[in-house]
Order: structure tokens, then C-alpha cells, then sequence
């Protein structure tokens, strides 16, 4: 009798089939749109004689760029030009990320600190850079080195081969040897040692109750490693030092104004919000926690690292991971500055060839791929420190 009624229930009636209806219908409608978009964009540009297609980026570029990671020239073509903007964008983004959480975490940690002032002086810190604009603290720091700093013939020079200019931070560096290749690779042997040395250390205390020094271990495997690998290949002490020619510096490496503006705008706005996750990460661990880490006997120094940071971080992480996307995405502000991200490099691209869908395509599809990426990490790491529940 059931599947006799069931049969003579109209479609609209039963919920599974209307259900499969109404996503059929949405589908449907998605397309229809999509087609009259592209559709239609693509008749406006023909009647405007409006070239469209990805043909432009094996084109000359014709325009310098301030700052590169790789060799760049204007002879190069567009795709060159947008990739060393995708590289200064991930050149902000990496360092802006590794300092925020350094700074934000000393900052969040300090605004819980017993003693009145370091706590009042982190509150102070966190009020004042969350209510200035980004964008506004970016424009303050740009104009500083223009205002404070001398012309590179009057540079300050605080250290020996360190100059400090209204033309950026000029400071010395190895000259280029193949023994810096090889110490690369020995720092980044000694961290994937570093990393198989911690995963043994906390077994073993698990099993036997024994600390192991791991951090000690752990600085002198990064630094005795590479400096052995140094000493083994000649030990190249060469530098190139910055000398003052006519009006600008030769030698050394130089930070612009604009990239230390950027930087520091992105770092000290970002890191306030990152305090107050810190903090409320560690709120949330239960003082009796502490107490029983106390009653036993550890250092302040143990019981974060031990008891306190270990269950804060479940709390931690998921917040944490939108501010590293937030200054991710504030890292295109830099346009506003003039230091050659890729949102600056394309808006040029798109000024000389007039692709301005495919432009805005690309800055919309790297920086997808920078959040996405970033995104992944921080949820792979906030399943790896996950308390498990038994």
C-alpha cells in the first residue's frame, strides 16, 4: 500500500524529487548566466576592436621594475614582468608572516604579563595600531624616510658597511661563491634534522619521563652545520660593502623605502590582531592547569611551553590563519606606495595592452593560489597539533 501512494504523490509534493529539481534548476540557471556574460562581453569587445587572449604575455614589456629577485630587464617579456611581481608579493607575504608571528606572540604574551607596565604597554600598542587604517600606516612609514632620513651623501652609518638613507637600508653582504650553495643546503639538512630530532625527543620523554635538551641540540645543529660546510669549502669571507657614487650607493644589497614601508605597515597592523589571538588562545586554557604544572614544580618558561601553548593552540590556529591570509591580501596596499607587487606590475601590463579581463584574472587567480596555499598549511598544522581525545 505504501508504494502504491508513494507513486501517486505528485513530483512537486515529494521532497527528494524537488529537492533534485530545484538543483537542477539552479544548474541551469548558473549556465544561462555565465553564457550571457561571457557572451555578451565578448560581442562588446569586438565592437571595440578590444584584442582579447593570453598572446600578450610573450610581448615585450617595455617598462623597468624597481625591484627583482630574478634578473629582469624591459626587453623581457609580460610574463617575466608578472612573474617578478608574484615573487616581490611572496617576498612581502613570507617575511611579513614569519615577523608577525614572532612579534604578535611576544606582544600577546606580554599583554597578560603580572607586571603593570609591559602589560599596559602591549594594551596601548594593540588599541592604537588596530584603530589606524592600514592603508594610512603605510602612507606614515613611507613618509618618514623621506622626511627623517638625509640623502645618501649625508646617510647615516650607525655600523660599519650599514647605511641608513632616504634611498632605503644599504648594508653589506657576501659576494656571490659556490660555498654559500652548499651551506644553504646544510642549514636545510640541519632542519630536517631538527624536525626527526624533536619527533624522537617527544617519544621518548612520553615513554620515560626524561627531557631531552632539544633546543640547545637543535642551535647548535643550525649553527655548527652550516659552519662547518662553510669552513670545508674555503671558508669565503669576501663581502661586498655599499660605496657612495655620485649620488647613490654601489655594492652591497639594498631595502627600498618602500618595501621597509610595506613591510613594516603589514608586520606592526597585523601583529596587533595576532596579539589578541594569542591572548585569548592562552585565556582559554583553565587556570588549574597552571596550578598543576606549578604544583610540580616548572618554570614559568616550561609551563607555556609545556602545559599553556601546547592546548592554546587549538584555539589559536583557526583565527591565526585568517589574519596570515588577511596580510596576505593587505600586501596589494603596496600599489598605493609604489613598491612593484603583482597587483602594481599588472595594472601596468594592463595600462600598455589594454587585457584588462585577463589582467584582472591573474591578479584574482595568484592571489587565490597564495590564500589557498596559506590555508592548506595552517589546517594540515592545526590537525597536526590537535589534542586527540580518548
Amino acid at each position: 500500500m505504501d508504494n502504491s501512494l508513494s507513486a501517486k504523490v505528485p513530483f512537486w509534493l515529494d521532497p527528494k524529487k524537488r529537492a533534485i529539481f530545484y538543483q537542477i534548476a539552479v544548474w541551469l540557471l548558473t549556465i544561462l548566466l555565465v553564457y550571457y556574460l561571457v557572451s555578451n562581453t565578448l560581442v562588446n569587445l569586438e565592437k571595440q576592436s578590444i584584442a582579447t587572449g593570453w598572446g600578450f604575455l610573450n610581448k615585450e614589456s617595455a617598462f623597468e621594475i624597481g625591484e627583482s629577485l630574478i634578473p629582469y630587464s624591459a626587453a623581457n617579456t609580460y610574463a617575466r614582468a608578472l612573474f617578478v611581481g608574484a615573487l616581490n608579493t611572496l617576498k612581502v607575504a613570507f617575511i611579513g608572516v614569519v615577523i608577525t608571528l614572532i612579534l604578535g606572540t611576544f606582544i600577546g604574551v606580554a599583554r597578560l604579563s603580572s607586571n603593570w607596565l609591559v602589560s599596559k604597554l602591549a594594551s596601548v600598542y594593540i588599541e592604537v595600531m588596530q584603530d589606524i587604517p592600514i592603508l594610512l600606516q603605510l602612507f606614515f612609514w613611507y613618509a618618514m624616510f623621506y622626511e627623517i632620513f638625509p640623502s645618501p651623501r649625508q646617510a647615516l652609518n650607525p655600523i660599519n658597511g650599514v647605511f641608513l638613507c632616504n634611498r632605503g637600508l644599504i648594508f653589506a653582504v657576501p659576494e656571490a661563491h659556490p660555498a654559500y650553495k652548499y651551506v644553504l643546503a646544510a642549514f636545510l639538512v640541519g632542519c630536517i634534522a631538527i624536525y626527526f630530532l624533536r619527533r624522537w625527543a617527544r617519544d621518548r620523554q612520553a615513554k620515560t619521563g626524561l627531557a631531552f635538551p632539544v633546543f640547545r641540540i637543535s642551535l647548535g645543529i643550525l649553527i655548527v652545520l652550516p659552519l662547518v660546510t662553510w669552513a670545508a669549502n674555503g671558508a669565503p669571507l669576501t663581502m661586498s660593502v655599499p660605496k657612495l657614487s655620485g649620488f647613490n650607493f654601489k655594492g652591497g644589497t639594498t631595502m627600498s623605502p618602500e618595501f621597509i614601508a610595506l613591510l613594516l605597515g603589514l608586520v606592526l597592523y597585523t601583529a596587533a590582531f595576532v596579539a589578541e589571538v594569542v591572548r585569548a588562545g592562552i585565556q582559554s586554557v583553565s587556570k588549574g592547569q597552571r596550578e598543576a604544572a606549578m604544583s610540580l614544580g616548572l618554570k614559568h618558561s616550561h609551563v607555556l611551553n609545556l602545559v599553556i601553548l601546547p592546548q592554546a593552540l587549538r584555539v589559536i590556529i583557526p583565527p591565526l590563519t585568517s589574519q596570515m591570509l588577511n596580510l596576505t591580501k593587505n600586501s596589494s596596499l603596496a600599489v598605493a606606495i609604489g613598491f612593484p607587487d603583482f597587483v602594481s606590475v599588472a595594472n601596468t601590463t594592463i595600462n600598455q595592452t589594454g587585457q584588462s579581463i585577463e589582467g584582472v584574472a591573474l591578479i584574482m587567480a595568484v592571489y587565490l593560489i597564495f590564500s589557498l596555499s596559506t590555508s592548506a598549511f595552517m589546517n594540515w598544522y592545526n590537525k597536526r597539533v590537535a589534542l586527540v581525545e580518548r
